[in-house]
């Protein structure tokens, strides 16, 4: 099948979008994966090769279902096909740990510690298989999904053994998880959907479907993609594997893949990792106008990174935490270097962190809004993108004050939005071919 690629190298996530030569998504991948542009790229593309057969098996099963073959059984068998490639890092995961433990110095109680970190493992072998049962569409970082785990048993350990030093544990899972993040999961299709469709077939239930379930994980293996053109674009665009003649700007992709996202899009704002956007398009997607922020990161993704790690919660924590504010407290400040400062000083004095970040998404937002008075306001449909448009707290913050400053104005966000910058890329690479999908 030949195929058509978009990547966007941002500052904290790579994205990936596959589609066909009629400009149609056949799957889309994400890692956050730092240590390597190259390796970034790899891990992302193959993510979305993945989803791509994904894709191909859905149109299977919609065959199969005529046969009395259970939608739900896909559900299922993504489920399961995620817990096969969650145990793989797991266990790599588990093997580094061991590995750090190993160069610490005699003396340092690393078989102590071992044993520590083994009870740990087993514990979220234990939960992970219940987990994608419950949630089998979870697409959350193996770092956030093993992180949260690691900290919680790690901590019930410590609360019944005082000579535990959480700050050794932590120290541990931090070198492992780097090591595991440089490493390529994605590329393992065959072994994890035959773990799946077995497990899955392996049901009482289930076994008169184990024959076409047979039939359509085969399929979808042996499907095979033909790269005909990639593009690539993001805030590390400079660093992608790829000759400069394939290369666009962020701005030219986010405003054409909104563009197809929400075809009677006038208005962009992408707010990234470093890099706030405000874009203007005509009726074909075409940039007419733009305004960024300058070069500090202050109010993007990274600043909200650093405000997770100073409140020593998670980035995906932090909207629905604002919005269990009951106020919103003004900060004076988006700026990276002086928000911890900030932080520390409001929490001293006896605010509540949900309303402090509460306050700290208005900010964002606020400094966001300024950069759309001055690219021209928002016209016609409004269409909101990157990775922070999946913050429930900076959504709900721009609706409101999107209403407040332009009226009734149709407000795009789509749960795709961190993907609108690949798919520009993508439709870029078709456009170059000389095919459909203008």
């Amino acid at each position: 099948m030949d195929c058509f690629v978009g990547i966007d190298l941002g500052s904290t996530t790579t994205k990936a979008v596959y589609m066909d030569g009629n400009a149609k998504i056949l799957g889309r991948g994400i890692t956050n994966s730092r240590c390597n542009y190259q390796l970034a790229c790899q891990i992302a593309e193959e993510e979305a090769r993945n989803n791509s057969r994904f894709v191909l098996l859905q149109r299977e099963f919609e065959s199969l279902a005529k046969r009395g073959i259970p939608k739900e059984l896909l559900s299922a068998l993504h489920g399961k096909f995620k817990l096969a490639e969650y145990n793989a890092q797991l266990k790599a995961l588990h093997g580094e740990c061991a590995d750090v433990l190993s160069s610490w110095k005699s003396g340092d109680d690393s078989s102590f510690y071992k044993d520590v970190i083994d009870t740990i493992f087993e514990k979220m072998e234990s939960v992970a298989a219940q987990s994608f049962i419950e949630t089998p569409n979870q697409d959350n970082f193996f770092r956030d999904l093993s992180g949260n785990l690691f900290l919680s048993f790690a901590q019930e350990i410590i609360s019944r053994r005082a000579n535990v030093s959480f700050d050794r544990l932590i120290g541990v899972f931090d070198r492992a998880i780097i090591a595991v993040e440089a490493r390529s999961f994605a590329n393992s299709f065959s072994e994890y959907i035959d773990f799946a469709s077995g497990e899955i077939s392996a049901m009482k239930e289930n076994h008169k479907f184990a024959d076409p379930l047979l039939k359509a994980t085969q399929f979808a293996k042996e499907q095979k993609f033909n790269i005909v053109k990639s593009i690539g674009t993001g805030y590390g665009r400079q660093q992608l594997p790829f000759p400069k003649e394939r290369i666009r700007s962020e701005i030219l992709c986010h405003g054409l893949g909104a563009h197809y996202m929400f075809p009677e899009t006038r208005t962009v704002l992408d707010i990234g990792g470093q890099d706030t956007k405000a874009i203007q398009i005509d009726e074909n997607g075409i940039v007419v106008n733009f305004q960024m922020n300058d070069r500090c990161a202050a109010g993007c993704g990274r600043y909200l990174g650093y405000v997770a790690d100073e409140m020593n919660i998670g980035v995906h924590e932090l909207g629905p935490q604002a919005m269990k504010a009951s106020k919103t407290i003004r900060i004076n400040s988006t700026c990276t270097v002086f928000a911890g400062s900030e932080i520390r000083s409001r929490l001293a004095l006896g605010e509540k962190r949900e309303e402090i970040l509460s306050g700290l998404h208005r900010a964002i937002i606020l400094r966001a809004m300024s950069l759309l008075a001055r690219s021209g306001g928002i016209k016609n449909e409004f269409t909101f993108t990157g990775g922070v448009a999946k913050n429930i707290a900076a959504t709900t913050v721009l609706k409101s004050l999107v209403r407040e400053n332009f009226g009734n104005i149709k407000t795009n966000i789509s749960a795709d939005s961190i993907y609108t910058g690949a798919c520009g890329a993508a439709l870029f690479a078709i456009r170059d071919s000389g095919l459909a999908g203008e």
